[in-house]
């Protein structure tokens, strides 16, 4: 099992796949750091010997931003957009949809379980 940027990666899956378990690496960017590292499209993890394993690591750390240190920079944007008071700051400190959305219906993800208000459910006609 190879450990990469503090994640163990899953042994039995292709390279390019299991770089994405890495917080900051998708599919492009898996695909990208492969084919910098030298590596064969088929391999999986637990084919790759140190010196490959090396070289994916190497490749991250001098190419790309992953996992504690991204988390911290987006951490530290949104705290500054909630520091400035600007709109898409206060919508962060609320807990609403910061791009626009609508919020009438919909937005359960950002505002979380729809909360029942007593009295509020209109008579029904017969």
């Amino acid at each position: 099992m190879a450990r990469i940027a503090g994640v163990n990666l899953p042994a039995k899956k292709r390279v390019e796949v299991a770089l994405t378990y890495i917080y900051g690496i998708g599919p492009t960017k898996a695909r990208e750091i492969r084919v910098k590292a030298e590596i064969e499209e088929a391999r999986r993890v637990h084919e790759l010997n140190d010196d490959e394993v090396l070289r994916i690591r190497e490749t991250i750390d001098r190419d790309y931003t992953v996992e504690g240190d991204l988390r911290r920079e987006r951490a530290l944007a949104i705290k500054r957009l909630t520091d400035l008071g600007c709109y898409r700051g206060l919508r962060h400190r609320r807990g609403l949809p910061v791009r626009g959305q609508r919020t009438h219906t919909n937005a359960r993800t950002r505002k979380g379980k729809a909360v029942p208000i007593a009295g509020k459910k209109l008579a029904t006609k017969k």
